[in-house]
């Protein structure tokens, strides 16, 4: 391990280590002598057309198969809009091939893409979030490099785009545009100046933070995240997602529960019937609201807030019917409160349920954030809590195998079981496990 830097000190030397190490294209001169960052107004070729026809696209699958080095790779999408989390925007940019923009409301299939790029490194920014969407649409790396999460290894405090790119490339990005409606058509000139920029810097910031975690030996650390993250399974869709309803800890009775089943599944059939966010269909503090008062007809539903007089009567008889339906349920049929949980119950419980568990996982914790604050990472990316509670619950031996094989059963790549075993078997015998 060689490089590691004192905490506190990583923004100040990660911004002067990276400009040092050729980060900044040199075409366009990085940050000023005085060291203030250059804002980033154009794209180097001008803001590319849409594409949005089979024909333009086979040209640019085309110009993108011949090009060469990573393809730098992000999507928009329109949450808080529209219902789901598909794709309305897909931004490219290689060398050779220059930058790309792509409509996949036009071009739905765009497999055909990332069969010509399945060779080459996919560069993203937080690609856990971009992924699903392009999922959908057929494009699924083979191998990726993250941003972000080079970033949060590397000990980045701030590792947005923005600041990654200005704290280490020393260029300014616009930011007025991430949370607009992506799937307005036309697309206006300034947001898809937005897009285009977003990965005209993307190949650049990942040079620079391969050197940056080379020269701090995380390198091949990061490499295995990577891989992590490209050969994942898509996730299994969430088990009663009504239950993450915003304002669900003030329901406590079976019966409310079941109004807000109700409701939450009426609200997301219509909010996937118009194409809709299903906040703009019934905010989740209504859904809230009705449950606590369980209203008996469509006026008591209508003085409640969020049922207010700017809705219809025909959308109030919708709700009330919903809300019947909940009260007219069987017992049995009722949801029983709280979520089976597999695995650990929750920390909070433990020093009644099991104090030396509880004991361990203090020990554990504490060490584990020793070891981080050394490395400079985030405590989440040096190894998932939940592996943390899961060792301390139901603890292996003390000893180094036992512990190792656990995490490994528990998802810790190769990197993270070097690391956190010592420390894990340390903290558990000095618990008395």
């Amino acid at each position: 391990m060689t490089g590691l830097r004192p905490p506190g000190a990583q923004e100040t030397a990660a911004a002067s280590s990276l400009r040092t190490t050729g980060g900044a294209p040199p075409d366009d001169g990085g940050s000023t002598d005085s060291g203030a960052p250059t804002p980033l107004l154009e794209p180097r070729e001008g803001i590319p057309p849409v594409i949005a026809d089979e024909a333009s696209l086979a040209e640019v699958v085309a110009a993108f198969a011949a090009g060469s080095g990573p393809v730098a790779v992000d999507a928009e999408r329109a949450s808080g809009y529209r219902y789901g989390q598909r794709a309305y925007l897909v931004q490219l940019r290689r060398e050779g091939a220059g930058s790309a923009l792509i409509d996949p409301v036009g071009c739905p299939d765009l497999s055909g893409l990332g069969e010509a790029l399945s060779g080459a490194e996919w560069v993203l920014h937080a690609a856990t979030q971009d992924l699903p969407c392009l999922r959908e649409i057929g494009m699924v790396p083979t191998r990726l490099f993250d941003t972000e999460l080079a970033g949060r290894l590397a000990g980045f405090p701030r590792v947005g785009l923005g600041a990654m790119v200005e704290g280490v490339l020393g260029f300014v990005l616009e930011k007025g545009h991430s949370a607009v409606d992506w799937s307005t058509r036309p697309l206006p000139e300034p947001w898809l100046r937005y897009a285009a920029l977003d990965v005209e810097l993307l190949v650049d910031l990942r040079d620079a933070l391969e050197k940056e975690l080379d020269r701090q030996g995380k390198l091949e650390w990061a490499r295995q995240e990577f891989d992590a993250i490209a050969s994942a399974p898509p996730p299994e869709p969430r088990k009663d997602p009504w239950r993450r309803t915003s304002g669900m800890h003030k329901v406590r009775r079976r019966r409310q529960l079941g109004v807000v089943r109700e409701l939450w599944q009426t609200r997301d059939r219509i909010a996937q019937r118009r194409d809709v966010s299903p906040g703009k269909v019934l905010s989740d503090a209504a859904i809230v609201e009705a449950a606590l008062s369980l209203p008996a007809n469509v006026q008591a539903l209508a003085a409640l807030t969020g049922f207010g007089h700017r809705m219809g009567r025909r959308q109030l008889e919708q709700w009330q019917a919903a809300v019947d339906r909940a009260k007219a349920l069987a017992e049995s049929q009722l949801p029983q409160p709280g979520q089976p949980v597999a695995g650990p119950p929750p920390p909070r419980a433990w020093a009644d349920k099991d104090p030396a568990a509880a004991a361990r996982l203090s020990a554990a914790r504490a060490a584990v954030s020793a070891l981080a604050e050394k490395l400079n990472m985030p405590q989440e990316n040096l190894i998932a809590p939940d592996a943390v509670r899961r060792v301390c619950w139901e603890p292996p031996a003390a000893d180094a195998d036992a512990v190792a094989d656990a995490l490994r059963t528990y998802g810790a790549r190769p990197w993270q079981v070097e690391q956190v075993t010592p420390v894990l078997v340390a903290a558990l015998a000095g618990a008395g496990a």
